[in-house]
């Protein structure tokens, strides 16, 4: 995946943290190494926590992520709409307003 849709505030970060930014990069990389699911289940359980969290720019990120790695749109609304017990009404209808809007960007992506 290529770095067009990352925010400027994060490769900011990259460039004046380049040792925690790799620090961060390896922890990432070895919880997933380790853990028992394939790429499409993390990046949904990815997805379901940065709904819960409220945080926009995992939602969009994960949701590219997830339907890079064989999630429907269906499945990545799924994610969403459970949170509505959960989380709350507000919470999914923001997740699934940035979802729509990831889903309906260009396909180069």
């Amino acid at each position: 995946m290529d770095q067009d849709h990352l925010p400027n505030v994060y490769l900011r970060f990259l460039e004046r943290f380049p040792e925690i930014a790799e620090a961060q990069g390896t922890l990432a990389r070895t919880v997933r190494e380790t853990n028992p699911f394939d790429e499409r289940t993390d990046r949904l359980i990815k997805l379901a926590l940065a709904v819960g969290a409220e945080a926009q720019g995992a939602v969009r990120s994960n949701v590219r992520k997830a339907l890079h790695h064989g999630a429907t749109v269906d499945e990545v609304r799924a994610v969403a709409l459970a949170a509505i017990t959960t989380c709350g009404f507000p919470t999914t209808i923001a997740a699934l307003g940035w979802i729509e809007e990831v889903v309906a960007a260009p396909a180069d992506r």
